[in-house]
């Protein structure tokens, strides 16, 4: 009887798997943080997974060998045992490692992927904000191209907790005629800080309004203490790590008083004043991105109760 051929052999230890999954990491990564570090990962992870592939199928391309039915020998006793008696402990091999190297990458990148989805599933439960109304007095407290700080309760009957602070510039007539204003709110849309006016405020000028306090400012633009992030008059991003332009306040003339209504996120202002074309998207919390792929890996945000 003939020999039984052993042409078929296991793949061997190879690293392909590890700078694949490295390349799919850095293609996640990027799809936050910067376009030119996503194009890396992608390019990483198609270089390595076709090494990868080509590596794995080497033994089988080309002709397939003709193969004999294999024979095998049964033992007529066991496996001996070490020499204390014990059975041998099992041999871990570098193969081995490396497969679960490979799977405990996959389960982190898992996770990296799964758990902001499940956050923003259960977050809204606990990110309802109660909104109001507030009356920001009659319309000529704000002087046409000039910005005025707006410090309010937004809830009276919740006190201090509730105060807010707007940067509201009148802007003068719009294409029909009607008064138009940009109402910045000042926080910061990369983590919540309070921005502030890059300009002097004029605090002998300060107005009183029932709750409300009215400070003109010169300012041009507007800049976050903690982490740099700066603004335009528009509040469109200029430099620094937010995500977005500043949120805005929706308003309304009533009886001659300017009133504050719902926040709203804004993507992107073209333009300036009351002919600017703003971007509108649903309020979401700070650092979150509301446009572009980006938004895609936030498709639940915290959502908002607009009350009476």
């Amino acid at each position: 009887m003939s020999e039984p051929r052993n042409d078929n052999h296991a793949p061997g230890p190879s690293l392909w798997p590890i700078g694949f999954a490295i390349g799919v990491a850095c293609l996640l990564v990027g799809l936050v943080i910067s376009w030119i570090v996503a194009a890396i990962g992608a390019a990483l992870a198609i270089a390595f997974g076709l090494l990868w592939a080509r590596e794995v199928t080497r033994e089988v391309r080309g002709e397939v060998p003709e193969i004999e039915p294999e024979t095998r020998a049964v033992a007529d006793e066991a496996a001996p045992l070490s020499g204390d008696g014990a059975a041998p402990l099992p041999l871990y091999t570098r193969s081995r490692f490396l497969e679960a190297t490979t799977i405990g990458l996959g389960a982190a990148i898992g996770a990296v992927v799964t758990l902001p989805v499940l956050g923003f599933m259960v977050l809204p439960s606990f990110t309802h904000i109660s909104e109001h109304d507030v009356d920001l007095g009659p319309l000529d407290n704000f002087p046409e191209g000039e910005f005025v700080i707006a410090t309010f309760l937004e809830n009276p009957s919740i006190g201090e907790v509730s105060r807010r602070t707007a940067f509201v510039r009148y802007n003068g007539p719009d294409s029909s005629n009607q008064p138009s204003f940009t109402i910045l709110y000042s926080r910061c849309v990369h983590l919540g800080c309070p921005v502030q006016p890059n300009g002097p405020i004029d605090e002998k000028a300060k107005q009183q309004f029932r709750n409300v306090e009215l400070r003109p400012v010169l300012a041009q633009s507007f800049g976050c203490p903690c982490h740099g992030g700066q603004y335009n008059s528009e509040g469109n991003r200029t430099a620094g790590p937010p995500v977005r332009s500043m949120d805005r306040f929706e308003y309304s003339i009533k009886n001659g008083h300017l009133v504050l209504g719902s926040l709203y996120a804004v993507g992107n202002v073209t333009g300036n004043g009351a002919a600017a074309k703003i971007t509108k998207y649903p309020w979401s919390s700070p650092g979150t991105h509301v446009n572009g792929i980006e938004a895609w890996l936030y498709p639940i945000v915290p959502s908002q109760v607009t009350g009476g």
